[in-house]
């Protein structure tokens, strides 16, 4: 009887039957980076919401990172959410069917509204995404490239589906991604994690939080980035 096998970052066999397949090489860092804050709102933060859960760990770890990023000026933030009209004109039958708590994500109202916490600052951009990758539909690809960026830390929620999506367009575009492990959320722990090992053996290189911010302690400027508006 074969074996049921657990994942997991940890696990052993199937990461070794990986490697000799081909996967979980390493993006590694590039020359200028940016940090994407995914749906980091009222929504799928408050556990009495319908796709809510408890992430103020998360969360915690997102306020870590960004104070070492805005002590510099030469790394972009942009954050998302995800909002539709009350009259659902632009959210199609299939998407309303498939995800019926989509309808309750209304343009304006406290679901989709950024965490308090973050403290956006005016110059990082905000964006409202219609599914799952930060890059469909929206005008994220022309802010990345118009500063010249070239590598993306990934933080917010959720792992098994909005930062697993937007780390996969992330790789299809040819950017490097980088997700810091205990700044991802999830209501699921065994989605968080089972994803969390795809990601990191398909789309980007997942690391420890204090690694990353150790990183970015001692990476050298590269000069002041262009600021996007508020």
């Amino acid at each position: 009887m074969t074996a049921v096998q657990t994942h997991g970052l940890g696990n052993r066999d199937l990461l070794d039957q990986y490697l000799a397949a081909g996967f979980a090489g390493r993006v590694g860092w590039g020359e200028r980076v940016a940090v994407l804050v995914i749906d980091m709102a009222g929504a799928w933060t408050r556990p009495d919401e319908m796709i809510g859960a408890n992430l103020d760990g998360v969360l915690d770890n997102i306020r870590r990172l960004l104070e070492v990023v805005r002590e510099r000026d030469d790394i972009p933030v942009v954050f998302t959410t995800m909002a539709y009209d009350e009259t659902y004109s632009d959210l199609p039958l299939v998407t309303r069917l498939k995800t019926p708590h989509s309808e309750r994500m209304i343009r304006g109202s406290e679901r989709v509204r950024l965490v308090p916490e973050l403290d956006r600052r005016p110059h990082e951009a905000l964006i409202e995404k219609p599914r799952a990758s930060a890059f469909f539909n929206t005008n994220l690809l022309s802010i990345l490239v118009a500063q010249r960026i070239d590598t993306v830390i990934v933080v917010g929620c959720s792992t098994s589906g909005c930062i697993r999506s937007t780390c996969e367009s992330a790789l299809d575009y040819g950017f490097r991604a980088i997700v810091p492990a205990e700044a991802v959320g999830d209501r699921s722990a065994s989605a968080h994690e089972a994803n969390l090992f795809d990601i990191n053996a398909r789309y980007a290189d997942v690391l420890p939080i204090d690694e990353v911010i150790d990183h970015l302690g001692r990476r050298p400027r590269t000069g002041t980035a262009v600021t996007t508006g508020g």
